[in-house]
C-alpha cells in the first residue's frame, strides 16, 4: 500500500509538473502524460516500479469513457445514426486492414503476424476522440454524433476480434466459442434491458432528486454491469459502453454524466502513463523505422479516408474533413489486441511491439494535428479553448 501511494505520488507530481510545462509551451497535454510515463517508468528513470498495477486501474478510465459515451446516445438515435455512419466505418476498417497487411508483408513479418497487426490497426482512438470533443459539440452538434457513433462501431468490432483471438485455443473450435459469445451478447443485452425498464427506472423515480445518491448509483451501474460483462466473457467495456445506452433515455443522463467527468479524467491520466511506461526503447529500437513509416502512413491515410467516405453519404466537404482528423490515429484497442494476441503465443514480440509503438506515434501526432486546428477543451489558444 505504501508504494503504491509514493508511485501514485510520483505520478501526479509528475504529471501536473509536465502538465504545466506543456500549457506554457502550448503543447498538447496528453503528451505530457505520456512522457511522464516515459521518465518515470521502468525504461526511463525507474522511479516508479509497480506500472502494471496502475495499468490494470487505468482501464476503469475506458470502462467509465465507454459508458458514458453510452450515455450520450439514446438508442433509437443510435440506430439511426449507424445506418449513415456503417458504410463509412466499414470503408475505414476495410482500406486500413489492406494498407497495415501489405506494410507487414513488405517489412518480412509471417502472414499471422501481419494478419494480427492489420486486424489490429483498423480502429480510431475512442479515448482521444471523446477527449478531444469540446462538450457541447460532443452532446449536443451533429459532429460529436457522428463520431461517437462511427467509433462505437469500431469499438464493437474491436470486441469480436478481440474475442475471435480469445476462441483461437479454445478446447470447442474457434467458431463454436465465437458464435456462443455472440449469442452471450444478446442475452446480455435483453436482461439488461428488461432489468433497467422494471427495476432500476422504480429505483431512480425515488432518487432523482439526491445527486449524491444519483452519482453513486450511476458508478455502480457502470461498474456493476461491466463486471458481469466481464465475467461472462464479452469484456468490460462491451458492459459499460451498452449500460449507458439502456440509461441514454432517462433525463438524468445527462447530470450522470457530466457528475463522473471528473473520475473518468483522473483514470485517463492514468491510462495516458501506462502507455509512456510501457514504451521498452531497448527491444522497439529495431522496429522503430517500420513502426514511424507506419504512423505516418496511418495518420495521413485516415483523415483522407473517412473525408472521402462522409462526402460520399452527403456530409459536406470541410465537415467531412474535420470528422476525418478527429478520427486519424490508431485506437487503445490496438494496444489491447497487440497484448491479448502476443500473451496468447498468436504473434512474435516483434508484431506486438510494431503495433503498440505505431499506435502510440499516431496518438501523439494526432494530438497535435487536433489541438493546433480545431476547438478542444484543451486548446493552445483561447480561439481554439472549448469546454
Amino acid at each position: 500500500m505504501e508504494n503504491f501511494i509514493y508511485d501514485l505520488c510520483i505520478l501526479l507530481v509528475g504529471s501536473a509538473i509536465l502538465s504545466c510545462v506543456a500549457i506554457f509551451l502550448k503543447q498538447p497535454i496528453i503528451i505530457a502524460y505520456i512522457f511522464c510515463g516515459v521518465l518515470a517508468g521502468p525504461w526511463g528513470f525507474g522511479w516508479i516500479k509497480h506500472t502494471e498495477f496502475i495499468e490494470i486501474i487505468s482501464h476503469l478510465g475506458i470502462t467509465l469513457l465507454l459508458f458514458l459515451a453510452g450515455l450520450c446516445l439514446h438508442p433509437q438515435k443510435l440506430i439511426e445514426l449507424f445506418k449513415k455512419t456503417a458504410m463509412v466505418t466499414f470503408i475505414n476498417c476495410i482500406v486500413s486492414f489492406l494498407f497495415a497487411f501489405v506494410f507487414s508483408l513488405l517489412f518480412r513479418f509471417a502472414i499471422v503476424d501481419s494478419l494480427c497487426i492489420a486486424l489490429a490497426l483498423m480502429f480510431s482512438s475512442t479515448i482521444l476522440t471523446i477527449k478531444l470533443l469540446p462538450t457541447t459539440t460532443l452532446h449536443q452538434q451533429r459532429m460529436g454524433a457522428l463520431c461517437i457513433s462511427v467509433l462505437i462501431l469500431e469499438d464493437l468490432i474491436a470486441i469480436a476480434v478481440l474475442a475471435l483471438i480469445r476462441c483461437l485455443d479454445a478446447p470447442q473450435g474457434v467458431w463454436i466459442s465465437f458464435i456462443t459469445i455472440n449469442i452471450k451478447l444478446c442475452v446480455f443485452i435483453t436482461i439488461l434491458v428488461l432489468f433497467e425498464r422494471y427495476v432500476l427506472q422504480k429505483i431512480m423515480a425515488h432518487i432523482e432528486r439526491i445527486h449524491e445518491a444519483l452519482f453513486v448509483l450511476g458508478l455502480a451501474w457502470c461498474i456493476g454491469i461491466a463486471t458481469v460483462s466481464h465475467q461472462m466473457g464479452l469484456f468490460f467495456e462491451t458492459g459499460a459502453f451498452f449500460a449507458g445506452v439502456v440509461l441514454a433515455r432517462h433525463k438524468i443522463a445527462l447530470f450522470i454524466s457530466e457528475e463522473l467527468k471528473p473520475l473518468r479524467d483522473f483514470f485517463l491520466v492514468l491510462f495516458f502513463f501506462s502507455l509512456g511506461a510501457k514504451l521498452d526503447l531497448l527491444i522497439m529500437k529495431d522496429i522503430f523505422l517500420p513502426a514511424v513509416l507506419l504512423a505516418a502512413i496511418f495518420v495521413f491515410m485516415k483523415p483522407l479516408v473517412f473525408k472521402r467516405a462522409f462526402v460520399m453519404v452527403g456530409e459536406k466537404k470541410d465537415f467531412s474533413k474535420e470528422i476525418g482528423m478527429r478520427l486519424g490515429q490508431l485506437s487503445e484497442f490496438s494496444l489491447l489486441i497487440a497484448l491479448l494476441a502476443f500473451e496468447s503465443g498468436h504473434i512474435s514480440n516483434r508484431a506486438s511491439q510494431l503495433i503498440q509503438l505505431a499506435t502510440i506515434l499516431t496518438i501523439i501526432a494526432s494530438s497535435y494535428l487536433i489541438v493546433f486546428k480545431y476547438p478542444t477543451p484543451i486548446g493552445t489558444t483561447d480561439k481554439l479553448t472549448r469546454d
